[in-house]
């Protein structure tokens, strides 16, 4: 790239933290690393023209889990790890709130739910049986009850009788969100570089040189918050997981209000400006959706209208909008892995599907592993 002395004096020389990714992560990385280090000189490179991964492409769920995503941990996990992966996304979503403010983030706390169709007779039933184990399992981190069944009260069809439901789950409006962080973060002077991809680093003695698409440089310390795509540069338990979403155009008295959790969490849905926003399905072909391409494919799509024509909207004419994915990082364990590479290069990656929750709260984790 023909960068001129200004553009590498100002942008590129002695550079002490640099972080690879702006999405949550990375935005909050760099914002605890200034508030701990005011006099650093940051640098966040963004391979998209904005966060191109999950941070601006998802559902816009405060969550934390359904019950049957917590009794499906369960069968693996034990109640205490199961317990701190529920407070991290819970303190996650307190730390987000705190940083920016409700208003700023659009946050709305309608209660979650959870349907179950009649073919998932069988969790329905072990949810039931369940629940108040798991009420008792997270009383201590809410001080009350957190799982009830409710009567369907939104029409659904196709469905058992009642739903599970939570007061504590809320939604967000991820563009205000992404926006509102963005903003903090060149406020407080850290410098922001997008369609900068980094494709090579190598740790010297006192530093990361770093090579990109369009320029290389030295940075004292590197950050990497890519999630979905960290595969690409380091090698660590974290795969790609496509999630593609659609969005209705407005319908008209609309009165569906809350998040809406199908199968597991593979399905979800919520309002949003007189629209149902759908996404999921990644179940129907997790071999597929192990991609770090953008896009949308016929059997996810086709079974995500039938949902809205059979359970969600049965008795709505609705129209589709727009249809989009984003991409977001898994792994055998829905732990985050927050670790140092190496001297001088640390990771904060697999948010498991749960950006929104536990995002600020990594970056800030991994914010504090340098003294």
């Amino acid at each position: 790239m023909n960068l001129s002395y200004w553009e590498k004096k100002s942008l590129l020389t002695n550079i002490d933290f640099t972080v690879v990714g702006s999405g949550i992560v990375g935005l909050t990385c760099a914002l605890v690393l200034k508030e701990r280090f005011p006099k650093a000189d940051i640098l966040i490179l963004e391979r998209g023209w904005q966060p191109q991964g999950a941070s601006t492409k998802n559902a816009g769920f405060a969550c934390f889990g359904s019950l049957s995503e917590i009794l499906d941990d369960l069968k693996s996990q034990s109640e205490a790890q199961v317990f701190d992966l529920v407070k991290k996304r819970h303190d996650g979503l307190v730390l987000l709130r705190q940083i920016l403010s409700d208003e700023a983030i659009g946050f709305r706390q309608f209660g979650g739910h959870e349907l179950f169709t009649k073919a998932d007779k069988a969790t329905y039933d072990e949810c039931l049986s369940q629940k108040e184990h798991i009420n008792k399992l997270l009383f201590p981190l809410f001080g009350h009850k957190v799982f009830s069944f409710k009567e369907n009260k939104y029409g659904f069809k196709n469905i058992e009788k009642k739903y599970c439901y939570t007061p504590f789950e809320g939604q967000i409006d991820t563009g205000k969100m992404m926006a509102s962080l963005i903003n903090l973060v060149l406020s407080k002077g850290v410098k922001i570089l997008n369609t900068i991809s980094v494709e090579y680093f190598e740790e010297t003695k006192s530093s990361v040189f770093i090579q990109t698409n369009r320029f290389e440089f030295e940075s004292k310390k590197l950050f990497i918050a890519t999630n979905g795509f960290a595969q690409q540069l380091i090698d660590e338990a974290v795969k790609p997981a496509r999630a593609q979403v659609l969005i209705t155009k407005p319908i008209d008295g609309l009165h569906i209000k809350g998040t809406f959790h199908m199968d597991k969490g593979f399905y979800y849905f919520r309002n949003v400006d007189n629209r149902i926003l759908f996404g999921g399905g990644r179940n129907l072909d997790f071999k597929g959706e192990e991609t770090t391409q953008m896009g949308q494919t016929d059997i996810i799509q086709n079974r995500l209208e039938e949902l809205l024509r059979t359970v969600i909207l049965p008795e709505t004419m609705f129209e589709i909008d727009h249809r989009w994915s984003g991409i977001m990082g898994v792994g055998s364990h829905k732990s985050p892995i927050v670790k140092p590479i190496s001297q001088h290069v640390f990771c904060g990656v697999r948010m498991g599907g749960m950006g929104i929750a536990i995002g600020s709260l990594v970056g800030k984790e991994l914010a504090q592993m340098i003294d």
